[in-house]
């Protein structure tokens, strides 16, 4: 008995031909094409060929991160900020009455140029107060040019303390030393890292 014996029902094919079952035109062990191929239980459907998508670039560049939260010595300072216009609005108020009614008791030239003087102190003071609530509402916000008038506002601030010193009162002199501590407290606040970091942080 031959194997290649086209009687025996226990035979092999002959080349060439189909084997059993399978569908005429077809080469044997080859997947039959016109269907989708599915993909085994619990592989995961391929999306395409060649490398993985790399994942999304940031339009902004690669700034780095600056901190989250306001660090402890900006917060106080802003804090003192906050006091210090409140106390200054509170005593150009009290020193615009008290020089509107001076004014108004005497009518001397004299006392017209004081009152004057001291209404432009006056000003000059809300103005300041303003200027401090301001760059201290902008803390959270600003950026470099918020830090750099911050630091102009402490160096006045502390000039104005050497001024009372320089004065020979002793209010004057207990004046000038809290300003000076403030004056530097806050611009200790504005020249160290964590300020640099702060007003740099990248802004979306």
């Amino acid at each position: 008995m031959s194997f290649g014996d086209p009687n025996n029902p226990y035979g092999q094919p002959p080349q060439g031909q189909p084997g059993y079952g399978q569908p005429q035109g077809q080469p044997q062990g080859q997947p039959g094409y016109g269907y989708p191929q599915q993909a085994p239980q619990g592989v995961p459907p391929q999306q395409g060929y060649g490398y993985p998508a790399a994942p999304p670039v940031s339009p902004y560049g690669g700034y780095p991160q600056g901190p989250a939260k306001m660090p402890g010595l900006m917060t106080a300072a802003r804090v003192i900020m906050f006091i210090l216009s409140g106390l200054q609005i509170l005593i150009a108020i009290i020193a615009g009455i008290a020089l509107g009614a001076a004014s108004s008791a005497s009518d001397s030239d004299a006392a017209g140029a004081l009152a004057g003087l001291g209404f432009a102190v006056v000003v000059l003071l809300l103005v300041i107060a303003g200027l401090g609530i301001f760059l201290a509402v902008k803390f959270s916000t600003g950026g470099t040019a918020i830090r750099v008038l911050t630091i102009i506002y402490a160096s006045l601030m502390i000039l104005g303390a050497i001024g009372n010193f320089t004065s020979g009162q002793a209010t004057g002199a207990a004046g000038g030393v809290i300003s000076l501590a403030l004056g530097g407290i806050i611009l200790a606040s504005m020249v160290g890292p964590q300020a640099s970091a702060w007003f740099n942080r990248p802004r979306f």
